[in-house]
């Protein structure tokens, strides 16, 4: 059976005795009694190896350096083991001691004996570690990996895998049930001589041996908790990732991480071997998890690196054979670029140099390479995600003039600026693309018709949404006239009804207030696609309270002029939000037409139209041959006027309407100033409906007179909103008008609205704006809208 788990650590996690009893400590309580162990030198001791040497090649003394190494190996002994086990292990450091002072003793040395002296640190640890463990009681071998990984020599060995296999399983076949604590950072060639696995040779060592020995999981214990989505010594709310792809891992390791290292990484490709990372210092908290097979994408990670050097040269060919003999030298650029004129630009990192130019400079000839230049003072952020395309467009918008265009792969974006620019644009980066994501509460208020077809239509756009964002916009509160669900969870949206009616509890303003206090959202937006007046008179304290509103709810802009500017002041003291186009003509766009004419510099002259569905249906379906009265119950019956017809008739709905648009054009007026002629007489306004109804023929004489003198002069009766400037002196009203036949009034599609607006820039032929001006999706349209520019609005830096 293939063992379960190799555990590696690294010298800061065996910096002294504690560190050692801590990493017992984890190897008994987080692993099995046939664990795999692998280890670097304890500490600084690598370093201090070859400071020994520099010393003697420089001709110094290092005898004396030597006695300090010696000394801290024999109290980390004396520290951490009893008599017997001390012992063995004095005898061996004793021995060691010898050699080593023979090895820097000689005149002429070759580079295997350089490298036996380095590989004493690792030796050392992985005693220790044994006997440690031994101490405790459980059966532990330490083991040297010269003997059974194998390599042919190079720059960098490259290890015989199936003679390194085969060595590898002979050795767990020899020690079951046994924890074997195995040096990091050293192999061996055919002859048994000592190599060095290079710069993070030991984490190479322990995903190397965990893919020879068929072990399921690697753990790499550091002085870290993981792989953040960005540098926690720079970004003060990086975030720790629980998981990444191995192909994630590795992008990121080759830009820039300071936690992963892609040649640490290459032993896992192609095996069910997964990684994880964490702290020997905090082994209770999160960690990362790196699973090779992983198809799921992390969340994005931010790097940098503050210095890059960029090759620039003409080529007279096709870039990828050059890329194809980078890659196979272990050069593979960080980002490249073609530009015109067959000119490339290529990014490495600033140790690759050297290498690099050789590798041009010898193939120069045979790919015409000309123009070669070379520049350092850039330095690189990128980005790393499976999903890195839906970042480009907000990782753009970040980029100064001195930054090269963006480079996308499958995974990574990335650009090079001035080193200077290099920390502000990693902070900018992982704070629109990596950072927390904003969190947009929606508070529904009303849960009629409008309400369902609001949250069917955010229902199919939110992922849409929250993609485009970039941000999380939820609905997170649901209050009808009489029950309320507020959720931190969020609310179903495919079960909303059934968990409305089964959980909403009775409320007022004071528990609704404190129960949104309580929310974890970042921005509360509530929509008002109530009628209610009550909740007109709360929009003061949702501002107060910072929260965004958005009105279907015409009451609030066309209260009184006094209420109106308050709520206006009250906006811009603070960065708040309120739209309410839904308010008028639903899911036309007058109020942003009138808006961007203002806002373009035009001077609005005029507006009129026709801003009632029902109105517009009765007089486009009344031609004389049945009384007007019979049209109206007709259209009640089918549902196109309120209950109370009269409510339609009476005009009010469109003079509050004209006063949204005459505030929305800049004048300061109040609804009085609005003359309104309604339909219905005097004498029946004030009674209840059951007496209205038998009544209601009383409307039908006048009408018929206005519609035949109408039509005698080839013209239609239309009821119209209206409002000009005559002179500098305001005319607004609202009533009955005949038209011309051929006038935008009088051919709709009954139940449309019309909306002509006159301005500077439309004189002689006004701009009209027609269409739907009610119904429950054109209004949940409307709303919506209005919602997603709130939220663009707050999502702006």
């Amino acid at each position: 059976m293939a063992r379960g788990h190799l555990h590696k650590f690294g010298g800061s996690s065996l910096a002294d005795a504690d560190c050692y009893r801590r990493v017992a400590h984890i190897l008994l309580t987080h692993g099995n009694s046939d664990d795999l162990v692998v280890v670097s030198a304890a500490g600084k001791t690598t370093n201090f190896l070859y400071k020994l040497l520099s010393l003697r090649d420089s001709g110094q003394l290092w005898q004396e350096e030597l006695q300090v190494l010696i000394s801290y190996q024999q109290t980390l002994i004396e520290q951490l083991l009893s008599n017997e086990q001390a012992r063995d292990l004095r005898e061996r450091l004793s021995t060691d001691r010898a050699q080593l002072v023979s090895l820097l003793s000689l005149e002429q040395h070759n580079d295997y004996q350089l490298n036996q002296v380095v590989s004493f640190g690792e030796r050392w640890s992985a005693r220790l570690m044994a006997a440690l463990l031994r101490e405790t009681g459980v059966a532990a071998t330490h083991v040297d990996a010269c003997s059974i990984l194998v390599a042919d020599e190079g720059s960098v060995p490259n290890i015989l895998v199936q003679e390194s296999r085969d060595k590898v399983q002979a050795l767990l076949a020899l020690h079951p049930q046994e924890r074997l604590v195995i040096t990091g950072f050293i192999c061996a060639n055919r002859h048994g001589d000592t190599l060095l696995l290079g710069r993070n040779g030991s984490d190479f060592s322990a995903t190397l041996i965990a893919s020879l020995a068929d072990i399921e999981r690697v753990t790499i214990w550091t002085d870290v908790e993981g792989v953040f989505n960005a540098d926690p010594n720079k970004i003060n709310d990086a975030k720790l990732l629980k998981s990444m792809s191995l192909a994630e891992a590795d992008r990121l390791a080759r830009l820039g991480s300071p936690v992963l290292h892609s040649r640490t990484l290459q032993p896992l490709f192609n095996t069910d071997v997964s990684l994880a990372v964490r702290s020997s210092y905090a082994s209770h908290t999160d960690f990362t998890l790196i699973a090779p097979l992983s198809s799921s994408a992390s969340a994005p990670v931010v790097t940098n690196l503050n210095e890059v050097v960029l090759f620039s040269f003409k080529l007279n060919s096709d870039i990828a054979p050059l890329l194809t003999i980078l890659d196979e030298a272990g050069l593979t650029p960080l980002a490249y670029w073609e530009l015109a004129q067959h000119k490339f630009e290529l990014a490495f990192t600033l140790e690759s140099q050297k290498q690099v130019q050789a590798l041009l400079v010898k193939h120069g000839e045979q790919w015409a390479i000309d123009e070669l230049a070379i520049q350092t003072d850039l330095g690189l952020v990128a980005l790393v995600s499976a999903d890195a395309h839906h970042f480009r467009r907000s990782f753009a918008r970040l980029l100064s003039r001195d930054a090269k265009p963006i480079y996308q792969d499958s995974l990574s974006l990335v650009t090079l600026v001035p080193q200077a620019q290099v920390s502000l644009l990693t902070q900018k980066v992982h704070r629109r693309c990596a950072g927390p994501r904003m969190r947009i509460g929606v508070l529904l208020l009303g849960v009629g018709n409008i309400g369902e077809a609001w949250v069917d239509l955010f229902k199919r756009a939110s992922q849409t949404l929250d993609r485009e964002l970039e941000a999380s916009v939820e609905l997170i509160g649901v209050v009808g006239s009489q029950k309320a669900l507020i959720s931190n969870d969020g609310i179903r949206l495919n079960h909303w009804q059934q968990d409305y009616q089964a959980h909403a509890t009775d409320w007022d303003y004071d528990s609704l207030f404190e129960q949104l206090a309580q929310l974890s959202c970042d921005e509360i937006v509530a929509l008002d696609i109530s009628a209610s007046a009550t909740l007109t008179l709360q929009y003061p304290e949702l501002f107060a309270r910072g929260i965004h509103v958005v009105s279907a709810n015409k009451l609030a802009g066309s209260g009184p002029l006094p209420f109106y500017r308050e709520l206006k002041q009250q906006l811009s003291n603070r960065r708040l939000f309120w739209r309410y186009n839904a308010s008028c003509g639903a899911g036309l766009p007058i109020q942003h037409a009138l808006n961007d004419l203002r806002n373009s510099g035009d001077t609005i002259e005029a507006v009129g139209g026709i801003f009632s569905g029902t109105l517009c249906w009765l007089f486009e379906n009344y031609d004389g041959s049945k009384p007007f009265s019979e049209l109206v119950l007709e259209a009640r019956g089918l549902g196109i006027t309120e209950p109370d017809p009269r409510d339609d008739l009476s005009g009010r709905d469109m003079q509050r309407k004209l006063l949204i648009l005459a505030r929305e054009i800049g004048l300061a007026v109040e609804l009085d100033d609005i003359m309104l002629n309604s339909l219905v007489p005097k004498a029946l306004a004030e009674l209840s409906l059951d007496d209205f109804l038998p009544r209601i023929s009383e409307l039908d004489d006048d009408l018929l007179q206005q519609y035949a003198a109408a039509a005698e002069q080839n013209k239609v009766l239309r009821y119209v909103a209206s409002l000009d400037k005559v002179e500098g002196k305001l005319q607004a009203e609202v009533g009955l008008q005949w038209v011309d036949n051929n006038h935008p009034y009088a051919n709709l599609t009954p139940g449309d609205n019309v909306f002509v607006i006159r301005s500077a820039f439309y004189q002689g032929n006004p701009l009209i704006i027609r269409g739907p001006g009610a119904g429950r999706e054109v209004t949940a349209a409307a709303v919506q809208s209005d919602l997603v520019h709130i939220c663009k609005d707050l999502l702006q830096e």
